[in-house]
Order: C-alpha cells, then structure tokens, then sequence
C-alpha cells in the first residue's frame, strides 16, 4: 500500500486512475476544485492547484509516496507544485503529451517520416523556461498547449527536490460519451450526417492510446516502477486519419466522402501533414506490455456510435 495523491483525476482516464489506484488497495488523495467528487474511500481536497498558498494549507501535514498531476499545463504551475510538494513527496509524475513532439510549434531536430520519434528529441532538461508569458490567460494557453507542456517538464527537471517523471501519452481514444474531446465522436457524426471529410494531401500516420490502458501505464508509472525522465505512451501500430475513418464506417456502414483540404483550409482532428509518431520502445524496455491500436479500436469506435445514437451496421 502507498500514500498517492492525484491532482485533477476528475474525469476520462484520471477518474479511471484515482479508481484502480484505490481499487489496488492504495491510500489516494485527490486534488481538485471540487467539481466532480471522488469514489467513496478517496480523501479529497478541494482547492485550486494554481493558488500556491492555499495548495500548501490545504496539504497541511500530509505527505505522500508519489504524486500523479493530470493537470500541469504550464510551467508557473509547475513551479508552484515544485515549492509545495518538496518535503512531501519522493516522486511526481506528471502526465504530459505527443504534442510536444508536434514540429509546428516549436523548432524541433528533423526525424525521419518513418521513424517513430524518441523521447530525447525533446530534451526538458535544456528547454527554454518563459514564467513571464501570458499562461493564466485561457486563450493563450490553448494556443501554446504544446510550449505549455513542455516548460512544465523542464521546470519539474530541473528544480524539483524529488524524482520526477513525465508520461508523453499518444491520443487518447475510448469510453464512448467519457472521451470529452469529441474527436472520435467528429467523425461518427459526420458519416452519419454524410458530411464531407476534410484531409491533408499526404496523411501521416500518428499514435493512439485506449484510455484504460493509460490508465493502467500511470498505474503502473506510480506504483511498480521508478523511472525518471520523459516516457511515451502509445499502443502498437501507426494509424493515419484515413485508416480511423474507415474504421468507423466498417462499423457503422457509412461511406466516407474525403477531400482534400485547400491551402489555408484546416482539415480534421487527427489529420497530420507533419510527423510525430511516437516510440514506445523506452516503456517496453521498462516492462511494460502495451496492446495494438487494432485490438481495441473497433470496440472504441462501437462506444462512440452507441453515444452518438449512431446503429452499428
């Protein structure tokens, strides 16, 4: 048994977390402001992560084995997490994301079209920290979700009194009506609607994750391992927006109509001309078994049908 505490685990793969967490048998704390209750048996503690005085009340005397932020998007909130869990924690793991690999937001090291990009290319140990840039502003952040993420590692890196890991997750896909981005759900609504698919000339593959599956890396991230550093998390097999596309109408018995997205036109959610596929060699190499895209994805494509009131064929 260990003292965990998680901060955000409100919803999707995080709610799924905070229950196997406490399922296993482990004490866990949940951190958040109170929207969404935790399961029965979880203490929670309601205050806004952002407001460092009142974390640091809030957290009294407690202290914990490992800490699980779900919710670090900025580097100012990493460094409020460093100056309240020093002393009480011996490792934090934060969940970041593929996106900080995306090469249209930052001047990334060129990668190979095929070859699944490693953790190292983006080094958080030697990125550039900006605290002083508009990060409390919502519409700022949204537009440098990406730079967000990857000052928020570096700050963690290089300042933080405990051991610190980051799980860089793929897209995240599965659990129906729960997945709340809406993105699987774009698709299953357009075939169903006969709306035209709007694509990149040249589609590159990316990576996707089931949402339980994640769940179970950060499980086993917090619980039965001690790595440090950046770590992907992403199923086996690249997928390109096409392949999803028709993943969906095999199940649902819709035609796709595709076009081609013209110059300045943006094109749909998983649409890349840009490569940014992960490797998940670094994880394997830790221990872990991650499953293939194929394995669960017509399951996850059923769920979204059945949330959209879609028939499967």
């Amino acid at each position: 048994m260990q003292r965990i505490c998680v901060i955000g685990g409100s919803r999707y793969f995080g709610k799924l977390l905070v229950e196997r967490l406490h399922a296993a048998g482990h004490r866990v704390t949940v951190i958040n402001r109170g929207s969404t209750p935790p399961p029965p048996g979880v203490e929670h503690l309601v205050v806004d992560r952002d407001d460092g005085a009142a974390l640091a009340a809030a957290l009294g005397t407690r202290t914990f084995d490992v800490v699980v932020d779900q919710v670090c998007y900025t580097p100012v909130q990493a460094a409020i997490a460093v100056r309240a869990f020093s002393g009480r924690t011996r490792r934090y793991v934060m969940t970041s994301t593929i996106e900080v690999y995306d090469p249209a937001s930052a001047a990334l090291p060129a990668v190979a079209r095929h070859t699944p990009v490693p953790e190292e290319l983006v080094d958080p140990a030697t990125w550039t920290v900006r605290t002083d840039l508009p990060w409390h502003d919502e519409a700022y952040l949204e537009d440098h979700y990406a730079e967000g993420k990857r000052q928020a590692e570096a700050v963690f890196t290089r300042d933080a009194a405990f051991a610190f890991a980051s799980v860089r997750c793929a897209h995240v896909l599965g659990g129906g009506s729960r997945e709340f981005t809406g993105r699987l759900a774009y698709y299953v609504d357009r075939l169903a609607g006969g709306g035209e698919i709007i694509v990149h000339a040249r589609e590159l593959p990316t990576v996707f994750i089931h949402y339980e599956e994640l769940a179970d890396l950060l499980l086993w991230a917090a619980t039965a391992t001690g790595f440090t550093g950046p770590l992907n998390a992403c199923s086996d097999d690249l997928l390109d927006v096409r392949e999803l596309v028709a993943a969906i109408a095999a199940r649902s018995g819709r035609r796709p109509v595709f076009r081609t997205a013209a110059d300045g036109e943006q094109a749909g959610p998983f649409s890349f001309d840009r490569h940014y596929a992960m490797s998940n060699g670094r994880a394997k190499e830790l221990g872990f078994v991650f499953s293939r895209t194929g394995d669960w994805l017509p399951g996850a494509v059923t769920e979204a049908l059945a949330a959209s009131d879609v028939p499967a064929a």
